[in-house]
């Protein structure tokens, strides 16, 4: 059965965008979008024909070219120039879930109706979408003020028959792909390449999509730190209510009910202990997961409130009767919320590495590296280096992208946020992350088999028990690359 996604007035939410991943519905404009489109736009032409009317990126050239007019009868060329000029995007091709978020959040943006654009082009953008066309779109290029120019061009050129798509997953040249359903290139009109290139949709997508990711990734560290804390025997006491309770932080109280919830009925956990307290990396877990999961909520609000808004320039007011040219498509709450996110995550990489560092450093009755002949076998020693040179990459991502700014359009953008960088290695961070941990994860559940015949929870065992179909024990060395990706992708299957 088909669905569709309805833009309108109502605001949209992190949890909707991820419905919209998930179930690939069509994109529907609703009415009273439409209607609201149209009179802007109508306002827009009236305003513009005007004699001596001069507003910034509609008569006017752009950036530090603002004070160059443009003849009314090369509107429609300065629009089209402005796109094609502006395609400058390199690097890596942006994530498919990533392009698919962009349309959606354009489309949201445009249709609050104070961008000038025609519903003639807001539809093609959706048609070209729920047609299977989606724009090839690089990840580098916008210094995430003006707007993400080169990326938003590179989503827009197709509507030219300019660029290149990809078709049913196959890449090829815009004109090409239109062709094949039944589309053809549209002129832009006065103002609407402007409104299609201003704006802040690709580092919305990128956090946007890392905040769905972080939240997935967040649940799994809680699991898998609780494994590790009964693979390592840990006392359970640093995670009782009444220590969460009196330091009051959310985050650190939902973490702790986590692992006690996770650890529930396990034989290893009730076992008297030797050990008075265990190191930080297993003790501390809900002081620093519920740091990040504290971060996370921070960080989805500031973007739950940008892809609710309009980030374009000039905006167009009719009920004022004002066009006004400002800054809304500058990047910084988002640069700032976006380093903001990467260095919080990092922190979850970072104790896990710790943590499987001490299950094979040969305590608590583990034997060195979880393997029977050590010396003969190098064991569980090298995935450690590993998840090492993962965490530190994940440091040098970490340097915040939004302290800096270069200079650009001979001085008239004088301040840029660099939010499309800190989008782009933000993701980057919460990505290792997954790897970090099913490191830990495997270790984990192989210090589990030398806790034999005692058992962990019921939850754990079960999840074990799935596990070791796809990963057998570790009884001699054996290539590990295979099974640090199968844990990867069984990690992705646990539902929490």
């Amino acid at each position: 059965m088909e669905t569709s996604f309805t833009i309108t007035n109502q605001k949209i939410t992190i949890s909707d965008l991820h419905k919209f991943l998930s179930t690939n519905p069509k994109i529907v404009i609703g009415d009273d979008a439409k209607k609201k489109i149209e009179s802007n736009r109508k306002y827009l032409e009236k305003k513009i024909a005007e004699p001596g009317a001069r507003y910034y990126g509609i008569n006017t050239g752009f950036g530090a070219l603002c004070d160059v007019e443009i003849a009314a009868d090369q509107l429609e060329q300065l629009q089209e120039n402005l796109v094609m000029s502006h395609a400058c995007g390199m690097g890596d091709e942006v994530k498919n879930e990533v392009v698919r978020l962009m349309v959606l959040l354009k489309l949201k943006g445009l249709s609050l109706g104070y961008s000038g654009i025609s519903n003639e082009t807001v539809q093609q953008v959706a048609d070209m979408y729920n047609n299977g066309i989606l724009p090839v779109i690089w990840e580098v290029g916008s210094l995430g003020a003006s707007g993400d120019l080169a990326p938003l061009a590179h989503l827009s050129l197709p509507l030219l028959g300019m660029g290149t798509v990809r078709y049913k997953g196959e890449k090829q040249d815009s004109q090409t792909a239109l062709n094949k359903v039944g589309l053809s290139p549209i002129k832009l009109k006065a103002k609407e390449g402007l409104a299609l290139l201003n704006g802040t949709q690709f580092m919305s997508a990128w956090g946007c999509y890392s905040i769905m990711e972080a939240e997935r990734v967040e649940k799994l560290a809680d699991l898998t730190a609780a494994i590790s804390a009964d693979a390592f025997n840990c006392q359970l006491s640093p995670y009782h209510p009444a220590i969460q309770r009196v330091r009051n932080h959310e985050g650190q109280i939902e973490s702790a009910a986590n692992v006690l919830h996770f650890l529930e009925g396990s034989e290893i956990a009730k076992q008297p202990k030797n050990n008075v307290q265990d190191p930080y990396s297993f003790r501390c877990v809900p002081q620093v997961h519920g740091a990040v999961k504290f971060a996370i909520g921070q960080v989805k609000e500031v973007f739950e409130k940008e892809i609710n808004a309009v980030t374009d320039n000039p905006l167009i007011f009719e009920e004022e009767d004002l066009i006004l040219s400002g800054g809304n498509f500058h990047g910084e709450p988002l640069a700032i919320g976006l380093d903001y996110l990467g260095i919080a995550m990092c922190e979850l990489a970072s104790i896990s590495e710790r943590r499987t560092f001490q299950l094979i450093s040969g305590k608590r009755g583990l034997p060195k590296f979880l393997v029977e002949d050590s010396g003969l076998n190098s064991g569980l020693m090298i995935p450690q280096y590993t998840a090492a040179a993962i965490v530190s990459m994940n440091k040098q991502l970490a340097t915040p992208a939004s302290v800096d700014t270069i200079t650009s359009s001979d001085g008239q953008e004088d301040h840029v946020s660099m939010g499309a960088n800190a989008a782009v290695k933000t993701y980057k961070i919460v990505y290792n992350i997954e790897k970090v941990l099913a490191i830990e994860f495997m270790t984990a559940m192989q210090a589990l088999d030398f806790r034999k015949p005692l058992k962990s929870s019921p939850l754990i065992e079960k999840i074990r028990a799935d596990y070791r179909k796809l990963v057998p024990y570790y009884d001699k060395d054996r290539v590990l690359y295979d099974d640090i990706q199968v844990t990867v992708d069984f990690m992705r299957t646990i539902q929490l």
